[in-house]
């Protein structure tokens, strides 16, 4: 089974490519819905989280803005979380793994935001990077509800520059262009992909 890395900067259309992919039949494993789906009443992240940050669970859910004024910026709590959801969020992609073989599945998505940030590299076989011109990015992101050009530029100082993604991806989906572009991209690569 391929396992492909899907990733990029905030505002490139990961997420609509992550779709395109869904769309095409290939399982695609989200790392943010899985921690949301932990992170939730009846969760299964939200009483180890609790007993390491009880200030950060309210009505039985994790509040995802206080858990992040907590460990934002500070490096050994940020180690302290991931120690905590690592373990559940491994749990949850071998239970996604062991779904698509035994359906049958030779190509498999790996959504995750910060592949090289985290030195991901080494657990997926190829690396597919969805990219769109630094203006088109920009103002994609600043038509968010609640963002700000100072949260931007905070975002962007945490995730790796779109040129050396580029450069290090085997793959790089062009998202400036029309929705059916972007899908022919897709199509292509799972089609070269799996004759590969």
């Amino acid at each position: 089974m391929l396992l492909l890395g899907l990733t990029g900067s905030i505002g490139m259309g990961k997420s609509t490519v992550g779709e395109m992919f869904r769309k095409l039949g290939i399982p695609v494993y989200d790392a943010d819905a899985e921690i949301h789906k932990l992170y939730a009443k009846g969760g299964a992240g939200v009483e180890p989280i609790r007993a390491a940050f009880p200030e950060a669970v309210v009505d039985g859910a994790v509040d995802r803005a206080r858990l992040s004024k907590i460990v934002v910026g500070n490096e050994a709590e940020i180690q302290r979380l991931e120690k905590v959801i690592h373990p559940l969020l491994a749990e949850g992609r071998a239970e996604f793994f062991a779904k698509a073989e035994t359906e049958g599945h030779s190509l498999v998505v790996l959504d995750i935001p910060l592949i090289f940030e985290t030195n991901g590299e080494g657990r997926v076989h190829k690396i597919a990077v969805v990219s769109a011109p630094s203006d088109v990015q920009r103002a994609r992101v600043l038509a968010r509800p609640g963002m700000s050009e100072d949260k931007f530029e905070a975002i962007l100082a945490r995730q790796v520059d779109d040129a050396e993604k580029r450069r290090r991806a085997d793959f790089v989906i062009d998202t400036h262009c029309s929705y059916e572009e972007t899908f022919e991209q897709v199509k292509k690569l799972v089609e070269d992909l799996n004759n590969a």
